[in-house]
């Protein structure tokens, strides 16, 4: 009997998915980037399968790759020769809200946006803010350990993660599905597993904490004379409102210019030329900041315009345009939600999710650019990210129309080393994935990196679970 067999009769026929037709939209992730092979496509209901299906593949040395919605841009879930893909879309239930706790117990494949929507009915949501909401789920959020626009609020996925179940490469089902905000037991097993990339086990449930849907927005874009004035911004902000500043993108011209250049009925946000533009938006909680006053205006759109002409005539704000009504404001995130599809649209980049302590950004971006245009002089540069939590999305065309093999590397050897001089890091929110594990292994602290091997062969002594993503075999980083 062959593992497939067995499997179709452990846990089903239709759950069992083996000829190409059925396989493809498994095998290709969504940037069209990565391109996949695989044995066979497993697609479990209940954790209970899920032990099923990797004690087979445990006693078979058969590879595992667990998939999510299949929307990371790093060839996290991107199927191997040989290897099962196992899906977790069809583990998507959600259990009541526990609304006195504010949490939400989920099943892994229980896409972003439908947890969130869970938590509406009690005045409740999961602020994890990304594009792909709509699509990606619970589990590859937290084994990515996820970002988005609202990090400086809330935090990354991690933080918003209370407890989990996952089950490891033998089988062994952890149950650490704690609603507590306190639990001071050992090791934090649910912090081992998020941002581990699938590499450890998969993840099948997990409690999440809610909270409370934000019952005003006041959306501004702004123009300001360079990244050390958008910083002093970002302080009288957060100063100003007591925290209540939930985006703080940064969206130069250039950026700009070009996502309008492929989405052209998305309004100009400025009328005046700019260089440097940041997409600004603080959340209101309470009534008293969200109910409008006699004029209409909310005290939150108050404050902010207020905030916003002090950094005017400090000098700290060049222009600025306040989104009146959902319309503008819905205008404004479209256009930085289309950066990735304009970018993409554009041609072939050497693309990179870096983060740098906030003070040292503006020369990052400034050595950065010398540095490539020393070596590279037809580079193109463009940028786009979260501002606000020090995360840079920075792209750069080492040669018109695309990039070869010798400029991508000289590219990346120019932009990651000067990140890890000036203290910052090679991935701060898309994960390592098949895309980046030689430079982690270049670049990841010796120490680190050794005690990252060892939970690995300690947790999966056999390497089945999603191998070839996030760390090297140890005898390709010591070659």
């Amino acid at each position: 009997m062959t593992p497939e067999t067995e499997l179709q009769a452990a846990i089903g026929q239709g759950a069992v998915l083996t000829e190409p037709a059925d396989m493809a939209r498994y095998l290709r992730d969504w940037t069209g980037v990565w391109q996949g092979t695989a044995r066979a496509v497993l697609r479990p209901r209940t954790t209970a399968e899920v032990a099923t299906i990797l004690k087979c593949a445990a006693r078979e040395g058969i590879a595992i790759i667990p998939q999510g919605g299949n929307t990371g841009v790093c060839g996290g879930a991107t199927g191997q020769p040989g290897a099962f893909i196992l899906s977790l879309e069809r583990m998507a239930a959600i259990a009541p809200v526990n609304a006195v706790a504010r949490t939400v117990t989920c099943e892994a494949g229980a896409t972003l946006e439908a947890v969130q929507q869970a938590g509406h009915p009690h005045g409740l949501t999961l602020p994890i803010e990304i594009g792909a909401r709509g699509s990606c789920t619970i589990g590859g959020v937290l084994s990515t350990n996820a970002g988005g626009y609202n990090v400086l609020r809330y935090g990354n996925a991690r933080g918003l993660c209370l407890g989990l179940e996952a089950v490891l490469p033998d089988g062994t089902v952890i149950d650490a599905l704690s609603e507590l905000r306190k639990d001071n037991t050992g090791y934090a097993l649910r912090d081992l597993m998020i941002g581990a990339e699938g590499t450890l086990g998969v993840i099948t449930k997990a409690v999440m904490a809610l909270h409370p849907v934000a019952l005003a927005h006041a959306t501004a874009f702004v123009s300001v004379p360079g990244l050390e004035a958008a910083q002093a911004l970002l302080a009288r902000l957060q100063n100003g409102s007591g925290g209540m500043v939930e985006a703080f993108e940064l969206m130069p011209a250039h950026a700009v210019n070009m996502i309008r250049g492929h989405f052209p009925d998305i309004p100009a946000p400025l009328d005046s030329p700019y260089e440097w533009g940041l997409l600004v938006e603080l959340a209101a909680l309470s009534q008293r900041d969200a109910a409008p006053g006699p004029d209409g205006q909310t005290p939150v759109a108050a404050l902010l315009e207020e905030l916003l002409g002090a950094a005017l005539e400090a000098g700290d704000v060049l222009d600025a345009t306040l989104a009146r009504g959902e319309g503008q404001r819905g205008n404004l995130w479209r256009l930085r939600e289309s950066s990735l599809a304009a970018s993409t649209a554009e041609g072939r980049w050497v693309r990179f999710d870096i983060a740098l302590p906030l003070d040292r950004l503006p020369a990052f971006v400034v050595r950065a650019r010398a540095a490539l245009h020393a070596r590279l002089p037809e580079a193109r540069i463009n940028m786009i990210g979260h501002l606000g939590d020090g995360n840079l999305h920075y792209s750069v065309m080492p040669v018109p129309g695309g990039w070869d093999a010798a400029g991508a590397a000289l590219t990346e050897e120019i932009v990651l080393d000067l990140v890890g001089e000036m203290g910052g890091t090679m991935s701060a929110e898309h994960g390592i994935g098949r895309h980046k594990p030689q430079a982690l292994a270049q670049r990841k602290d010796a120490g680190a990196l050794s005690l990252m091997h060892a939970i690995k062969r300690s947790v999966d002594p056999r390497g089945i679970m999603n191998p070839g993503a996030l760390l090297l075999p140890a005898a390709e980083e010591r070659s």
